[in-house]
């Protein structure tokens, strides 16, 4: 049995649908068959009794048949065409044509012969070997029948005019269940196939991506087909255009990351081959240009940290996110931002207006992002400059007050590496922005950079929460 299961399931799955749709059609043809079967043999039987029962031996004939009775139950009379006819007598003789075979004498018989049973129906092989149904029963009042009530008489006829029907029956319920069988093997293969069809080129279009990495691939689907394989034929074209655009965002990561490594890795090796060279030749690097060298490569080290650190911030999957999302007070997350700007602008006034609001959103991303558009408005605001910070009904805005942003630039402030061709002298990678975009629309909000009235640009995170914290959540 489990060979067979095993073999069963190693065919290929339209042979398996094929093989379960002639396996119900055969079941179901083979039932319907047998009730048809079973149903006309008892109609048959039914019909064969009852004409034996209202057929009725002439009287004449049968007193003939006594006259002409000899010793050994035999008389000198014709067959009655079709039938056997035998006279029982209450003490179990009988009395036949010499031409007929004899037929068994059943207590029955005699019962009905002696006045106890009226009629009796079963049946009997004769002495030929013929199977027969017998119907025995006494004559009915009549003239021709006058003396006739001592006597029960016995009619025969063989059971083959019945089962001969029978037999050609089930022969032909036989090749009509064969014929049937096999169109419905033949339908289900051809249903399979042309089912699978799209399958097939699901599957080939998987066996050319595994096989060559291409992503472009798509599977042609109807508009309006709504079927399994047509939602799975969608599901796999998205799936290839997620994973291509998904690549394709990761070489440009990967290029735009590695340009900018470039940058700070060769002044880094430049600053540090100098300090190799003084060491090893004996000729010191005057004081104030070693501190100038070590500052740089301080900073340098520095700034491939911050690198780093924003690299893999915008690397981490969805997944990751979403088992540290939690609900959080937008309030208190300013707030500690705005100590971390503080310490890096003293001499900046940062003033701010905070009212309660708490959203779901991971902690420490979302400090992340507010920190960066503060450092933003830090390093672009003049010396001893002012910036507003507001937080009113889910809407952070921060407004400085230094050169702006130019209206060609705007379109661009969220891209990763993109910095202001004014900005490429400070310190940045160029990513702090890109991180605020996709932690905000990770929390389902919104950011935006305009030129304020005045001058000045002005920041606006819209994040979705309430006033008040959920029953529970802090």
């Amino acid at each position: 049995m489990r060979k067979a299961v095993r073999r069963l399931r190693s065919l290929p799955i339209r042979s398996r649908l094929a093989l379960l749709v002639a396996t119900a059609v055969a079941v179901a043809v083979a039932a319907a068959s047998a009730a048809c079967w079973f149903i006309t043999r008892a109609q048959l039987n039914s019909q064969f009794d009852t004409t034996l029962r209202h057929t009725q031996v002439d009287g004449r004939y049968l007193r003939s048949m006594l006259d002409a009775c000899t010793s050994d139950g035999t008389a000198t009379v014709g067959s009655l065409p079709g039938y056997l006819v035998q006279i029982v007598t209450a003490d179990g003789s009988t009395c036949r044509p010499s031409s007929d075979a004899e037929l068994p004498v059943s207590a029955e018989d005699v019962a009905v012969a002696a006045g106890e049973q009226r009629a009796a129906l079963h049946t009997v092989t004769d002495g030929k070997g013929v199977e027969r149904r017998v119907y025995t029963y006494v004559p009915g009042p009549g003239p021709a029948t006058i003396g006739l009530d001592r006597y029960a008489v016995s009619l025969a006829q063989p059971t083959s005019t019945v089962d001969k029907p029978l037999t050609t029956l089930a022969w032909v319920l036989l090749i009509v269940s064969g014929i049937g069988v096999v169109g419905a093997g033949a339908a289900g293969l051809w249903v399979a196939r042309t089912g699978l069809r799209p399958v097939d080129k699901l599957t080939e279009a998987v066996e050319h991506v595994a096989r060559t990495e291409d992503l472009t691939i798509r599977i042609p689907v109807e508009d309006d087909s709504e079927d399994e394989v047509a939602r799975l034929s969608r599901s796999f074209n998205s799936m290839t255009s997620a994973l291509a655009s998904s690549r394709e965002l990761q070489q440009q990561l990967i290029a735009d990351a590695g340009h900018e490594l470039r940058t700070p890795l060769t002044s880094l090796r430049t600053n540090i081959e100098l300090l190799t060279r003084s060491e090893e030749t004996g000729r010191p690097i005057p004081e104030a240009d070693r501190k100038a060298l070590l500052a740089s490569v301080k900073a340098q080290m520095t700034e491939l940290a911050a690198l780093i650190g924003d690299l893999q911030e915008l690397s981490r999957s969805e997944g990751q996110r979403g088992e540290r999302v939690q609900v959080v007070s937008l309030e208190d997350t300013v707030e500690s931002a705005l100590r971390r700007a503080r310490l890096r602008g003293p001499e900046l006034t940062i003033t701010a207006d905070l009212e309660p609001w708490y959203v779901r959103a991971e902690p420490a991303a979302l400090e992340r992002a507010v920190v960066n558009v503060l450092d933003n408005a830090v390093k672009f605001s003049p010396e001893g400059g002012t910036i507003e910070v507001q937080l009113a009904s889910g809407v952070l805005t921060v407004h400085d007050h230094g050169p702006g942003i130019p209206a060609d630039e705007l379109p661009h402030v969220f891209d990763r590496f993109w910095r202001s061709p004014s900005a490429r002298a400070l310190p940045g990678s160029g990513l702090g922005l890109s991180i605020v975009a996709r932690t905000v629309e990770q929390a389902g909000g919104q950011v935006t950079l305009a030129r304020a009235d005045g001058g000045g640009t002005v920041a606006t995170v819209r994040l979705p929460g309430a006033a008040t914290p959920p029953p529970g959540a802090v």
